[in-house]
């Protein structure tokens, strides 16, 4: 339909409607005959059709009504008139990224989008990130929800206005008309969405004929699973399995979906099967309605019209009001609710999808105006009831619940208060959760959890958070009004408390255990969600005197109508040091005792309050809160913990002990332990037979003076002392800190404000995380006996504060710290330490000691004694200090004197006795102290000088000032020497266990004379200074002879390694490799026949190599094959084993280092060799270049006719060719012998049969085929492996800045070594004729003479590669029929020399061959080597054909030596390991210049510093050489040059890990707009980063599933198939850690390299801290990488972790 025929009809449709009598009936009948006609079509129409008919037929024609014009237009004239709104409102996806501010967010609910934080002022304060559950939205621009900065630069208005409607009204007109549309349409979209299965359409909308087209529509639940649903419609509806796994992908994405359309009958049977189908499974059956097609098609428009209505609303202001007036609008039935309450109280019962548009038009249109909002919130609370207990009977997750909807409203603190004015909305859902919870109570009215369904609990728990949401913000103004509402809620939140005070009571079990293990944790699951409400139920009643006295009333009248306290008991009496105890016996131990006591608490935070306000003066009759009575109940579970402590309940088993575990825990203790101890505080009548826990609980009582109200503290100080206390535990990380603090209703702790005042932040390192430490000046504040401390952390900081005492040389007394003072109203606590009670405790402890009966005390209860008698000192000492000595009532060192000495029995006088007990040499330096602080109390009272009064003790100091500096002086000398022994210790277990916990960080450390590695005599002789460093040609040096004598880690036996012996074998592992690729993602083919592709040459791409490393350690052959049986025997039983090791390819991990290993490596030692110059001197006449080239042309042509190798026919050039190439006369086929032989190696068997394993390895590993030793490439992939190690090594020294040699590592060098000289040997024990034809195959590139038809060109070869290849496989044609030979030593050097004369030229041309962008000539281009450079680029230039101006002749010899610089310090590498000969000294270090550097490798090569003399030199021979290397083969040449084919630059590109942003929230910004490549929908998505590509994948998703290898696979393994050849480093962007993986099965997790500002990862963003890159960890997981350590990694740390139920990483 065009355009303007649409444009026509939609007016003429409006014209119609609007002269109508009633347009609303026209309107239906409309829908009535399009809609079905759309939806209902008999062929599935593509989407894309489908949805150019709604917008022509059905939404257009709507607009037009909605405008009274064409729309477009009338969009105009509307955009005109309005301004953009202030709110932002996006709506948050699951697991989208949110921020909060915490300085300027009112609550922790306050978040905003990625886009608005960037935007904002929060950016620079300090936030917090975390990721989304859904269904929330961005409240920038809300004024109510910010502190400061509410909108960003783009919701900006220009002015922090209030959140006020905006007044761009619309016409009267087009809002009458909005109105209209949107009354018929709202009430259509809502009749549909709560549509019941048995439900006729109305009148209005009812066809005149029926026909009998129906649906099976299947809904979603969280009952079954995705393979019960699936196996359900297979067998139900005739689907196979891919039809029947679209449809439950569709099912659980969308809530419903259609698996049969038929008639009636056909329906109703395919419900019955899955019905019965499903109930075999699961004991429920899956819900399935039959609706006529008709029904269907209506729903489905309905479902559009809800992304329309968000839409339409979206373009004004005026159309929002006019929505949310039409959906809150009264009904004129007034037992019907209106339309939004309507969808509300439906929601439960409809599917995901429909659910999904209802929650986002309440988002878009009520929640963004503030009085529709009031009126939204309103109607919400009225319904809240049944929308709860909708959802406790729901099985859907709350975030696609309308009850989540709660945070959006009861957040908002204006809101909230006028909800507690209006509804009341506190008793409404207290009132909720009673109901809810009452089946639970027993018959004492009491909850009782046994047996309770722990789903539905946990779904009532969430209520709680909407009680926690109300109670955010306390009000700064009460009303009447407010204050009555309150306290009515108040009231009945209190008749929730009643019902927990004294739930679950105890029994103590005697003579035999608990049967069944009662339930515990619902009960503390209550007290858990109750912690906040409880501290802001407080918090309000603070905040005015009228609401606190009120409260407090009503809180002791419940606490005496509970049905458990014990006041109606008659009280007895009790003698006690002459005293007479009026008390009611309670027996802890033998009578029924609870641990739930919210009243009692409630009460003592309330009495706080009081004194705190100064509100208690005005409480009525005072006298009648018996706070005796109050502390019975605090007291009882105190002294249950204290026996749980003591062992006494260990017959009531586990239960009760997690119970006081988590009464003493920081997520409970502030509303259960810390209020048990203030109502203690108040006032103690109780005396407990488990002396050490009651003196510990009298220190607890008049020593915890930390709270606001208790003493003159603010919270900051309560939070300085927690963490002072921590951190005498140990050093400690920020998250640990915080986990050890309690938490505020907004999740603060109050941890940074005061951090840098009380310790010191000491930085992480490459591992680990930075800590704090404590300041030494805060010490004095520590207290052994803190509180908060649980058992295991008191004796951890007794320890630890006493080793520091004995490292600074003081005594080792912990005294206690001085307190502050009580405030007036608890000031009479302090009373207690010295009533006659407690001084006949501490006597009677005391005495026991110093009798020394063994069985009558304990080291712990002297302890607890003798901080008790300190506290009291120090108090006493205090009050005199401030105080006239006849104004002190406080006597507690009198009656400590008095009492008792007329029988030598007074804690004085005890106190001197049990000093010279031998059992307590721990507390003589506390008892010293204390007896001093009796001393300067006593000179206190009696106002004397301390030095008069302290004669025995002052002189003491004088005598011991020697003593000290002698001791001090000892006690350094002593850790000197123990110093210097740890030091020396380390040391000589480094040399003997040779045990490495992280093979990267040994790397850095000195490992010479290491057990297992090799350990050469080193003998530098003069002989060798002489000698020239230089490895081939006539002037090489000398090969030392070195013995060597190693350690196999197994059987601890030294051997020699001789190549006659047997063999000694170093443990290795082969890996495929893209670390040096430079065609990231493109893997070569392997060709069957090896013949001009890779094996046999390597692209200069580097696309895929083949690595082999060594962890160093080295074993017996027998002892390493004995080992590996034994491996392979017991780990095949061991869970998960195949994640770890992969047994079937020979895996299995180094018996020292755990290293992961898949082969072993002989080692072969180095003939040694004194170089015979004479004759070198003699031939090299007779061997030039040209020469040479003759003879080995010659031999191998020789070897073709005698082998009749059909199979290598080379196309040989015509004679003028050869003529040409080779000068006058045609050598011999025997003339190669003439210049020198010898007889070859000899190897024992052990030693040949490693070499086997070995290459069969490494040939089955890179070319990821069948194990075969006869294989011809199996020598080609041996010469790979060597070359592509040394590459690989080359690269790390580049990366590192490390000279070449000297800083490779003992074991890195013996690797290395051994490769080389097991690459070396591999032509021993192949075949000669395989050797010869790859030889001939590879000289093919350099010569054209033996050059094959598909022999690659220069421009396709990895030349370091083919050097390698060449020299490793020359001595081949030496080999006679009846005589194996090898050449000399003369002859090799010789043969090097050459070879790598040629393969240098030849990459010199690739260089040139590859750069263009050479600058033009300069002046002053005068020197030899800048003339000699311009030269050949002109040669070459003519050669190829390729016009080229006059260049710069030096910056082609700087971008030569640059090119050529890689490959000379690889062949430097390998020359140095085949042949022994040191390099020269300025390769040792990397102060050198690198022209320095540069001479000295052209210098041991052979090579002339000026490369370019090479083609001046040998001109003649070279001339012909480069035509025919830059023309044959003529396409590749023509192509590369032209640009047509992609050519690598030299020097290559030294890949490193992808750069990465130093600030992670711009990771997750670029991961919130990743998309995945093949779904459109919104759902949520894993967005993970490849660290070597920089690709964002879509991991563990359905979509991007694919096939490898024939099996499924997830987007991260198959990008790592092609990326990093199996291997993979992915960053997970929104759980914030790496991912390495090394093939389909096996992965595991790494730390990811961004760190907080307290040195702290943040693995799944757990605690939301502004994350920052650390250079240090992100370099050390690019040298995991270019090491090749993954594997390794990944074994280690799955060996570690031991693994139950095994992660499935071929899905991610």
């Amino acid at each position: 339909m065009a355009e303007g025929e649409k444009t026509v009809d939609g007016l003429e449709l409006n014209k119609e409607w609007l002269e109508a009598a009633d347009s609303r009936a026209e309107l239906l009948c409309y829908l009535k005959e399009q809609v079905p006609q759309i939806f209902c079509l008999e062929t599935e129409s593509c989407p894309q059709n489908q949805e150019e008919l709604i917008q022509s037929r059905l939404l257009h024609p709507l607009e037009c009504f909605l405008f009274g014009e064409d729309p477009q237009e009338g969009l105009e004239k509307l955009k005109q008139g309005c301004t953009s709104s202030q709110l932002c409102g996006r709506v948050f996806k699951e697991g989208e990224t949110v921020y909060s501010c915490r300085d300027c967010a009112i609550d922790p609910t306050c978040v905003l989008c990625m886009d608005c934080f960037q935007d904002s002022v929060h950016k620079s304060h300090r936030y917090k990130m975390h990721a989304s559950s859904g269904g929330g939205f961005c409240d920038c621009g809300d004024v109510e929800a910010w502190k400061i900065g509410p909108c960003c630069s783009k919701h900006d208005p220009g002015a922090a206005t209030a959140m006020v409607t905006d007044e761009c009204s619309l016409e009267p007109e087009l809002y009458e008309r909005a109105e209209k549309l949107f009354q018929v349409l709202l009430h259509y979209v809502t009749e549909f969405l709560v549509w019941e299965e048995n439900l006729e359409l109305s009148a209005e909308l009812q066809l005149r004929t029926k026909d009998d087209a129906y649906y099976c529509v299947l809904y979603n639940d969280e009952h079954h699973s995705y393979d019960h649903v699936i196996y359900t419609l297979q067998r139900s509806v005739n689907c196979n399995e891919a039809e029947a796994q679209t449809h439950t992908a569709l099912i659980d994405k969308e809530g419903r979906r259609a698996v049969k359309k038929g008639t009636l009958r056909s329906c109703q049977q395919a419900k019955e099967l899955i019905k019965s189908n499903s109930e075999h499974i699961s004991m429920q059956a899956l819900r399935v309605e039959i609706l006529h097609a008709t029904v269907m098609a209506h729903q489905t428009f309905a479902l559009r019209l809800g992304s329309w209505f968000q839409k339409i609303i979206g373009y004004s202001v005026g159309f929002r009001q006019a929505f949310c007036q039409v959906a809150l609008e009264g009904n004129t039935d007034r037992d019907r609710p209106c339309l939004i309450s309507r969808l509300m109280l439906h929601d439960a019962r409809m599917f995901k999808g429909a659910r999904k548009i209802v929650h986002e038009l309440i988002f878009c249109s009520m929640l963004m105006e503030t009085e529709f909002k009031r009126l939204f919130a309103i109607e919400f609370t009225k319904h809240f009831k049944q929308l709860q207990k909708d959802f406790i009977n729901d099985d859907h997750e709350r975030s696609i619940s309308i009850t989540a909807l709660s945070v959006q409203i009861f957040t908002v603190p204006t809101l909230a208060r006028q909800l507690i004015e209006q509804v009341n909305v506190i008793k409404v859902i207290v009132e909720t959760v009673m109901e809810l919870l009452c089946e639970h109570l027993d018959v004492n009215h009491r909850f009782y959890f046994l047996g309770y369904n722990s789903d539905k609990f946990t779904r009532i728990q969430v209520i709680f958070h909407d009680l926690r949401y109300i109670l955010i913000s306390k009000p700064s103004v009460w009303t009447e009004e407010l204050r009555t509402q309150f306290m009515e809620g108040f009231r009945v939140f209190l008749g929730l408390l009643k019902c927990m005070q004294g739930m679950e009571e105890v029994k103590r079990q005697f003579g035999k255990h608990i049967a069944v293990e009662p339930e515990w944790e619902a009960g503390f699951t209550l007290q858990i969600q109750l912690r906040h409400i409880l501290a802001m139920f407080q918090d309000w009643c603070s905040s005015d005197d009228e609401i606190l006295l009120l409260a407090f009333k009503e809180c002791h009248k419940v606490l005496k109508q509970c049905n458990n306290q014990p006041f109606h008991r008659e009280p007895a009496d009790y003698y006690m040091c002459k005293h007479i105890l009026h008390v009611r016996p309670y027996k802890v131990s033998q009578q029924p005792v609870s641990i739930h006591l919210p009243i009692s608490r409630l009460l003592a935070g309330l009495y706080v309050l009081l004194c705190r306000t100064g509100a208690i003066a005005r409480l009525d009759n005072p006298e009648i809160y018996d706070h005796t009575q109050l502390a019975e109940q605090p007291l009882r579970c105190v002294v249950l913990a204290a026996q749980v402590s003591a062992e006494m309940w260990r017959r009531n088993g586990l239960s009760l002990v997690s119970q006081v575990y988590y009464y003493q825990d920081v997520k409970c203790r502030d509303e259960m332990y810390d209020k048990d101890v203030l109502m203690l505080q108040d006032e103690l009548i109780q005396w407990n037979r488990l002396t050490e826990e009651m003196l510990y609980l009298l220190i607890v009582i008049t020593g915890e003076r930390y709270v606001p109200g208790i003493s003159q503290l603010t919270k900051e100080d309560v939070t300085m002392r927690e963490v002072i206390h921590l951190l005498c535990i140990e050093p400690m990380a920020h998250s640990s800190l915080v986990k050890g603090l309690p938490e505020n209703e907004s999740h603060e702790t109050g941890l940074e404000n005061v951090i840098t005042k009380v310790a010191t932040f000491k930085k992480p390192g490459v591992s680990g995380h930075g800590l704090y430490e404590v300041k030494k000046e805060r010490l004095a504040e520590f207290n052994p006996f803190f509180y908060h401390y649980s058992r295991s952390q008191h004796s951890k900081a007794e320890e630890s504060q006493k080793k520091r005492k004995i490292q600074e040389g003081s005594d080792k007394a912990l005294c206690p710290p001085v307190p502050p003072a009580f405030c007036p109203a608890f000031s009479s606590i302090v009373r207690l330490l010295c009533c006659d009670i407690i001084i006949h405790i501490l006597r009677r402890v005391l005495q026991k000691a110093a009798e020394d009966q063994a069985t009558h005390w304990t080291e712990a209860m002297i302890q607890r004694a003798l901080h008790l008698i300190g506290q009291a000192l120090l108090e006493e000492k205090t009050q005199l200090e401030d105080s006239t000595v006849e104004d002190v009532t406080f006597d507690f060192s009198l009656k400590a004197r008095k009492i008792g000495s007329e029988h030598g029995k007074s804690v004085f006088l005890l106190l001197s006795k049990i000093k010279a007990v031998p059992s307590l040499e721990a507390q003589k330096d506390m008892i010293k102290w204390v007896l001093q602080m009796f001393e300067i109390v006593k000179c206190l009272r009696e106002k004397s000088s301390p030095t008069a009064s302290m004669s025995m003790e002052a002189t003491k100091p004088e005598e011991s000032a020697q003593d000290k500096e002698k001791a001090e002086r000892k006690r350094k000398a002593e850790a000197a020497k123990l110093h210097r022994q740890k030091i020396m210790a380390q040391m000589s277990a480094m040399q003997k266990n040779f045990i490495e916990s992280n093979k990267m960080l040994y790397d850095n450390m000195p490992e010479s004379g290491v057990q297992g590695e090799p350990d050469t005599a080193t003998e530098s002789c003069a002989m060798e200074q002489m000698e020239l460093c230089v490895a081939i040609g006539p002037h090489r040096g000398s090969t030392p002879a070195e013995r060597e004598v190693l350690t196999c880690i197994l059987c601890q036996e030294e051997q020699e390694v001789a190549g006659q012996a047997q063999a000694m074998v170093l443990t290795a592992c082969v890996q495929r490799s893209t670390v040096l690729t430079q065609c990231r993602g493109k893997i070569q083919t392997n060709n069957a026949d090896g013949a001009g592709t890779y094996p046999l040459f390597m692209p200069p791409e580097l696309a895929v190599g083949t690595h082999t490393g060594s962890c160093g350690h080295v074993m017996h052959s027998t002892c390493w094959q004995k080992y590996f049986e034994a491996v392979q025997n017991t780990t095949r039983n061991r869970l998960h084993a195949d994640m770890i090791i992969d047994l079937e390819n020979g895996e299995y991990l180094c018996p020292l280092c755990k290293s992961l290993c898949n082969t072993v490596v002989p080692l072969i030692p180095l003939e040694p060799l004194m170089f015979n110059y004479e004759n070198a001197e003699i031939i090299g006449p007779h061997l030039t270049l040209p020469r040479w080239i003759q003879i080995i042309s010659a031999r191998i042509k020789g070897l073709k006719s005698v082998n009749q190798d059909n199979d290598c026919n080379a196309e040989c050039s015509s004679a003028e060719g050869d003529m040409g190439l080779c000068g006058e006369g045609q050598p011999d086929f025997r003339s190669i012998l003439s210049y020198g032989v010898q007889e070859p190696r000899k190897f024992s068997d052990s030693i040949v049969e490693m070499l086997v394993v070995c290459a069969t390895t490494v040939h089955r590993v890179g070319l990821q085929t069948a194990p075969n030793e006869l294989c011809p490439r199996v020598p080609l992939m041996a010469w790979n492996t060597c070359a592509f190690t040394i590459q690989a090594i080359e690269n790390i020294l580049h990366e590192e800045d490390k000279p070449l040699f000297g800083s490779l590592q003992n074991r890195q060098l013996a690797g290395l070594k051994a490769i080389v000289q097991f690459a070396a040997a591999q032509r021993l024990k192949s075949s000669q004729a395989v050797i010869q034809r790859h030889f001939t195959d590879m000289l093919g590139v350099l010569l054209p003479v033996v050059s094959r038809k598909n022999t690659p060109s220069v421009l396709e070869v990895d030349f370091f590669h083919l050097l390698v290849g060449l020299v490793l496989s020359i001595p081949s044609l030496y080999q006679e029929e009846a005589v194996d030979l090898q050449p000399s030593a003369v002859s090799s050097a010789y043969n090097h020399l050459h070879i790598l004369h040629l393969v240098t030229m030849a990459h010199v041309l690739q260089i040139l061959m590859t750069s263009t962008d050479f600058p033009a000539v300069a002046c002053g281009d005068e020197t030899e080597e800048a003339r000699a450079a311009a030269e050949l680029c002109s040669t070459v230039s003519q050669c190829t054909g390729r016009l080229i101006p006059d260049v710069s002749g030096s910056s082609v010899a700087e971008r030569v030596k640059r090119g050529l610089e890689p490959f000379l310090r690889c062949a430097a590498l390998f020359f140095s390991c085949l042949t022994g000969v040191h390099p020269p000294e300025e390769l040792f270090g990397t102060t050198v210049t690198s022209q320095a550097q540069m001479e000295a490798l052209c210098s041991y090569l052979a090579l002339p510093s000026n490369v370019f003399q090479l083609f001046q030199e040998h001109r003649n021979s070279v001339t012909p050489l480069l035509q025919r290397w830059c023309g044959s083969p003529a396409a590749a040449v023509t192509k590369a040059l032209k640009g047509k084919i992609q050519t690598v630059r030299y020097p290559r590109r030294r890949n490193r890990l992808i750069e990465l942003p130093e600030d992670y929230s711009a990771l997750l910004n670029q991961a919130s707009h990743f998309q995945c490549p093949k779904s459109s929908d919104d759902e949520r998505k894993h967005p993970t980063l490849c660290l070597f590509c920089g690709a964002m994948l879509c991991s563990q998703s359905s979509c991007c599933l694919s096939q490898l290898d024939g099996e499924d696979v997830g987007a991260c393994t198959a990008h790592a198939a092609t990326c990093g050849a199996g291997v993979g480093m992915f960053l997970r962007v929104r759980e914030c850690e790496i991912v390495l993986m090394a093939s389909k099965t096996r992965g595991s997790t790494y730390a990811a390299p961004y760190l907080d500002d307290y040195g702290e990862t943040d693995p799944h963003l757990g605690r939301g801290n502004p994350l920052h890159l650390c250079p240090e960890r992100y370099r050390k997981l690019n040298q995991l990488w270019q090491q090749h350590c993954i594997l390794e990694e990944i074994a280690r740390s799955l060996e570690v972790v031991s693994v139950v139920f095994a992660f499935e990483w071929q899905m991610l």
